[in-house]
């Protein structure tokens, strides 16, 4: 309950005259500065309330003495930033891959648009830097399914592989075991003969018979060395890069029923200046061909 005001024995500070269970509350005021700070924040704020866009409305909202609008002002910094990249996106829209690698400026250019539009479109499946993950192939290495060329690379980005488009590269590797083109045995011993050619542990014997398969069946697309055709996508089969497992299991499973990766067209969805510039940028990534 209530009691007298007096001042605190320890801290030389009035009470307020309220105690409870033998504590007394002090009154000790705010300092003054932190007072003024807040008063002059509060002012500030009525300030900005009043120049600004703030008071919402049934129909509509208060737009602020200034007028100012965050929409336009994004607008205009877009437009400048458009006009400032007008003059070299001309440049590329002018220029052929061949020409753009020959002028260091438009490679620089290209190379650093093409980053852009790599990290925003393409790293969700090849990984940043083009490092690769899971069953989508790594890009910053010089080995290239369809080939490594900027014309090549320029042309895969275009249309995509296996993407619907009617431009689009495409080739399927048969499901020997699944369509029972091959027995159990024989694709086992295709499977040893990868593995010889691939610089692993093999069966001598099996493989031998596997070459003879390899040379009936699968030479036509990957080689007569198993070395790979690019115009066709059929990997290298002796580099030891494998986009679906190198394991003799790996290999048995993708002879018996074959997976096939599937690209998106970039055309109609980039513009054919960043495909360009995606382009450039791939090929530096790998060294290109």
């Amino acid at each position: 309950m209530p009691t007298r005001i007096e001042k605190d024995d320890i801290t030389g500070v009035e009470t307020t005259g309220h105690e409870w269970d033998g504590i007394k509350e002090l009154n000790k005021p705010l300092p003054k500065w932190w007072l003024y700070v807040l008063y002059a924040t509060i002012a500030w704020s009525l300030v900005w309330w009043v120049l600004y866009p703030s008071w919402p409305g049934i129909t509509g909202y208060f737009g602020g003495i200034l007028g100012y609008d965050q929409r336009e002002a994004f607008s205009q910094r877009m437009q400048q930033a458009d006009a400032e990249r007008a003059a070299y996106l001309e440049r590329l829209q002018d220029a052929d891959l061949a020409q753009i690698a020959k002028d260091p400026e438009l490679m620089s250019i290209a190379f650093t648009g093409g980053g852009a539009a790599f990290a925003d479109n393409c790293a969700p499946c090849h990984g940043l830097g083009g490092a690769g993950q899971g069953f989508y192939p790594t890009l910053a290495d010089d080995a290239w399914l369809w080939g490594g060329s900027l014309e090549a690379i320029h042309q895969t980005i275009l249309y995509g592989i296996r993407s619907g488009h009617p431009d689009a590269r495409f080739n399927e590797m048969p499901a020997y075991g699944r369509l029972g083109m091959l027995s159990r045995e024989q694709i086992g011993d295709v499977a040893d003969y990868v593995l010889q050619i691939s610089g692993q542990d093999h069966d001598a014997a099996t493989a031998e018979r596997g070459a003879v398969l390899f040379g009936e069946q699968c030479a036509a697309c990957h080689g007569e060395g198993g070395e790979g055709m690019a115009d066709l996508g059929a990997p290298d089969l002796t580099d030891q890069l494998w986009l679906y497992g190198g394991a003799r299991s790996d290999i048995v499973q993708q002879v018996h029923d074959p997976r096939h990766g599937v690209m998106p067209a970039w055309t109609g969805r980039l513009d054919p200046e960043t495909i360009k510039s995606l382009a450039v940028y791939v090929h530096a990534l790998g060294g290109g061909e």
